[in-house]
């Protein structure tokens, strides 16, 4: 029987509504109750906070087939040190995971090689080409939690409204890129009065909007579930809250760049701040802020997109969209938000921890009695500096590089082993 006590802290589980000074006991790999046994690995952690292990519900883990990037064990590593215990990761491999076969294939390497929860998520379309529809029951029977062509919009309203359907007699949720073609017609940063100063292609927030308005539409008329990934402005978050004001089982998810970054950081044509959608204004900034605050956006993601270095070091026009962020988002959401005066930390804990668990059916995200012993352990004061160099992720594109952030995640436990401890708090065997 293997038992640790984190002892001492501010115990703060949204899903049971637990806030308060406590101890968390684990025994073999469960939350436990009742009394540690003499035997008991003794982690102190007054000061901190103990919550229930976060979740990520998209990040890019680029296995199989673009390990130069990243893999299962790096991404997992970064996932870890940022303070999750739990990922969902997209479709877009090579080869797409469009097939229960490539979804085994994950599964398995996440057992062999992951440090966290690895949840795949199957595409939408065969080849993630928009033309035709993936087997949705056969990834639904390989163990998908939702099926997206992230990285990719269905671009067909008729192809988008047979997949609610389907999606809709198995329970999945459909996660959406949210981008018309037709309208951000190769654009690389947002469109508007920098897109024009720096003469590179504009990519207009009503790309976003246009598609989140099809997809609100659809979702009413089907009655599927339907998030829309990473929402970057003020019209999005319109259509969203008058959407969901109707009952339409539309959410929306923001990343961390759209909730502080703005376009004119683009002036010094840094690909790292090179991002799909593209950073916007500090407008939209404001209305992605007051969405999540008041629950129009659901949930909080990394959109982690790890990149070779040599893929970024190119002209702007030429770099691939995407930014690594599964060490920095914990410490980006607690400074804007919670240091911010924004929002409460229970209701930041709670869009990285319940919230999804419950939407996606993991089974996680709280720490009562016999849930698995997923634990993240955050010092909410602690004043750091982001350096790419100590990043765990094989891939050092960040937009945050130099920033200090308010807020880091110190100790990390999965399955009741302890997978990050910054600062040495459990005892050496």
């Amino acid at each position: 029987m293997s038992e640790i006590l984190l002892q001492g802290g501010r115990v703060l589980d949204p899903g049971s509504k637990r806030d308060g000074p406590g101890d968390v006991l684990i025994r073999d790999g469960k939350i436990a109750a009742g009394k540690p046994s003499k035997d008991a690995v003794v982690v102190k952690v007054d000061g901190l906070v103990v919550t229930p292990g976060l979740i990520d519900p998209h990040v890019h883990l680029r296995e199989p087939g673009q390990s130069a990037k990243e893999t299962i064990a790096t991404g997992t590593a970064a996932a870890v040190a940022g303070g999750f215990t739990s990922v969902i990761a997209m479709p877009n491999t090579s080869p797409v995971a469009d097939g229960p076969n490539t979804i085994a294939w994950m599964r398995q390497r996440a057992k062999e090689t992951g440090v966290a929860h690895v949840f795949a998520t199957g595409a939408i379309s065969l080849g993630q080409k928009g033309e035709a529809l993936a087997p949705i029951g056969a990834l639904r029977q390989a163990g998908v939690v939702a099926i997206t062509d992230d990285g990719h919009c269905i671009q067909s309203a008729e192809l988008m409204r047979r997949a609610l359907e389907y999606a809709k007699m198995f329970d999945l949720p459909v996660l959406d890129h949210c981008e018309d073609k037709s309208l951000s017609a190769g654009g690389v940063m947002n469109e508007g009065k920098w897109s024009r100063i720096l003469g590179l292609p504009g990519w207009p927030g009503i790309a976003e909007e246009v598609i989140v308005a099809r997809n609100a539409l659809l979702a009413e008329l089907t009655g599927a579930r339907v998030v829309c990934q990473h929402l970057s402005s003020a019209g999005s978050v319109r259509i969203l809250r008058e959407a969901r004001a109707r009952g339409v089982r539309i959410d929306g998810e923001a990343s961390p760049h759209h909730l502080c970054l703005t376009e004119e950081l683009v002036e010094g044509y840094d690909t790292n701040f090179k991002m799909n959608p593209p950073l916007r204004t500090a407008a939209d900034v404001k209305a992605v802020r007051e969405a999540v605050a008041d629950g129009t956006i659901r949930f909080l993601a990394t959109d982690h997109a790890p990149h070779c270095s040599y893929e970024k070091e190119v002209e702007f026009d030429e770099a691939p969209f995407g930014v690594v962020g599964l060490e920095t988002a914990l410490g980006v959401y607690l400074t804007e938000l919670v240091h911010g005066q924004r929002m409460a930390l229970a209701d930041v804990v709670s869009k990285m921890t319940n919230l999804p668990s419950d939407y996606f059916g993991l089974g996680r995200g709280t720490l009562n009695e016999g849930a698995p012993a997923d634990v993240t352990v955050i010092d909410l004061e602690r004043k750091w500096t982001v350096r790419k160099e100590e990043f765990r992720s094989k891939s050092r594109n960040t937009p945050f590089e130099g920033r200090e952030l308010k807020g880091r995640a110190v100790f990390t436990i999965v399955g009741g082993e302890v997978r990050h401890d910054l600062d040495g708090r459990a005892p050496k065997k």
